[in-house]
């Protein structure tokens, strides 16, 4: 009987050890979960202070600014370009 009582504690110990290294991984993973839910909210605002700075100061931005405010241009000019060889394509 002092066996079965030693494997029985070895398997007891053995299967709340897994049970408690299965909560922590559950947890672990939770909460980066809401660490990728933040980054994802930190990017959108950053986009959106871009966009609203793009949009009031494209046109004079500081120095600090300049070239991304230049490259926005030359990428918005490009789309336009792409467009309209689209719509020759197409007939329009």
């Amino acid at each position: 009987m002092d066996f079965f009582s030693k494997v029985e504690e070895t398997i007891t110990t053995k299967g709340q050890a897994a049970v408690d290294k299965a909560k922590e991984l559950a947890e672990i993973a939770s909460l980066r979960s809401q660490i990728g839910t933040c980054e994802d909210m930190l990017k959108r605002n950053y986009m959106e202070i871009g966009r609203i700075y793009y949009e009031n100061f494209g046109d004079m931005p500081e120095a600090l600014f300049e070239k991304q405010c230049r490259n926005i241009k030359n990428a918005q000019r490009g789309i336009e370009e792409l467009e309209k060889q689209i719509r020759e394509i197409k007939g329009i």
